[in-house]
């Protein structure tokens, strides 16, 4: 019983027994917080995009030949009708041996077809000239009731036969000596290069500036073969391609906007059209993707144009699938699953309570809350796997 009477020993059980009870209390764990608050909330998909005129206008050359050096440079304005563009005829190419061989024997074959198809026609004259005088008499004795009328009628058709004979033995002529000159005019010397050929003027088909000088140099080019294009820059869209899956989401006429062009400001856009075939695209990770283009039209076409936004110009694109001017929202790093249901830790006296929620929309960073917490309710961020229901909690110092 002295050992309880006596105050220093008491004093001495008193003090240990705090002590040991501060370093065995539970600590409490620090975290990070928000409070829901009420503001707007928009969905978009977001994609890189391309701009791209509208109506552009690919000049190619009309005819084989060599372009003349093409001196307009990508930004020149040009006019319809203006000249863009010049092709001279080439002269035609020099024979080595072997085919000037082959054009002589060509020559030598055509004047023979036409030396016999000129024969058939001098033989096909003569029976003309016999098959008319035969005609003459039959008629004569016809007329003294002679011969017969159907004798009268064989030598008229046999007549006509003649003639046609004839006829068909002067076309024969005329292509022979057009065989012939064909044959010869591959044996033609060529001419001097100064008069190698005429020059044909390529002209601008609509009025607008010069996107792309394809060919600059001076070339052989064949028919067809593009050489500058031209459209309007003023006259501008927008290209991104969606993941399939999004772009069944999109319709016509929604609203979206584009940014990180290179100005402070967001440009306003529409969706004019989604084209109804997709294709197939390497992401950067190698895996196979279905996507769609899908073509934005700007609400305001000057406001592109004093962006000095220009053709192929890359571009962030955003199509608002949906959007509110005031909702109560959470960033979705509070969010967290329990059970079925999403579930978020609120500070209530210093510990952390699990409360169940109702989300609505959802963004990458942000979730609609449509029922279990107040506006301006504290929510703890990033909860880990020390956080559970009725655990101590103090906000951590920013």
């Amino acid at each position: 019983m002295r050992i309880l009477t006596n105050p220093r020993l008491l004093i001495a059980v008193f003090v240990i027994g705090g002590l040991l009870t501060v370093a065995l209390w539970p600590k409490a764990t620090a975290v990070e917080t928000v409070h829901a608050a009420r503001g707007p909330l928009m969905v978009t998909i977001d994609e890189e995009g391309t701009t791209r005129v509208r109506d552009r206008f690919v000049v190619s050359a009309p005819v084989s030949g060599r372009v003349l050096r093409i001196e307009l440079e990508p930004g020149d304005i040009v006019k319809r009708g203006q000249v863009v563009a010049r092709v001279q005829s080439e002269p035609a190419p020099l024979l080595d041996p072997r085919s000037r061989a082959e054009a002589e024997a060509a020559v030598e074959s055509a004047k023979a077809s036409l030396g016999r198809v000129r024969a058939e026609e001098q033989r096909a004259r003569a029976a003309l000239e016999q098959a008319q005088r035969d005609l003459a008499r039959i008629r004569e004795l016809a007329r003294d009731r002679i011969v017969g009328q159907q004798e009268l009628e064989t030598r008229e058709a046999e007549s006509r036969n003649a003639q046609e004979s004839v006829n068909a033995a002067s076309y024969a002529v005329r292509a022979a000596q057009s065989e012939v000159q064909r044959a010869e005019a591959r044996l033609a010397p060529a001419p001097a290069a100064s008069s190698s050929g005429r020059v044909m003027t390529v002209t601008a088909p609509v009025d607008g500036v010069v996107l792309k000088r394809i060919r600059e140099s001076e070339s052989v080019v064949p028919a067809g073969e593009a050489l500058v294009e031209i459209g309007d820059p003023a006259k501008l869209e927008v290209v991104s391609d969606l993941l399939s899956v999004d772009a069944v989401r999109v319709k016509p006429g929604t609203r979206a906007f584009i940014d990180q062009w290179g100005g402070p400001q967001p440009l306003e856009t529409r969706v004019r059209r989604i084209e109804p075939s997709g294709f197939t695209k390497i992401s950067a990770l190698g895996v196979e993707e279905q996507r769609v283009n899908v073509v934005l039209d700007f609400v305001d076409p000057s406001a592109a144009a004093k962006a000095s936004l220009g053709d192929g110009f890359r571009v962030e694109a955003h199509v608002v699938l949906w959007e509110a001017a005031d909702v109560l929202k959470l960033p979705t790093s509070t969010l967290f699953r329990q059970g079925n249901d999403w579930a978020v830790y609120l500070i209530e006296n210093g510990r952390a309570r699990a409360a169940r929620i109702q989300i609505g929309h959802q963004t990458g960073q942000e979730a609609e809350v449509l029922s279990g917490i107040a506006e301006g309710a504290t929510v703890i961020v990033h909860p880990g796997d020390t956080i559970t229901d009725d655990a101590r909690v103090q906000i951590a110092s920013r």
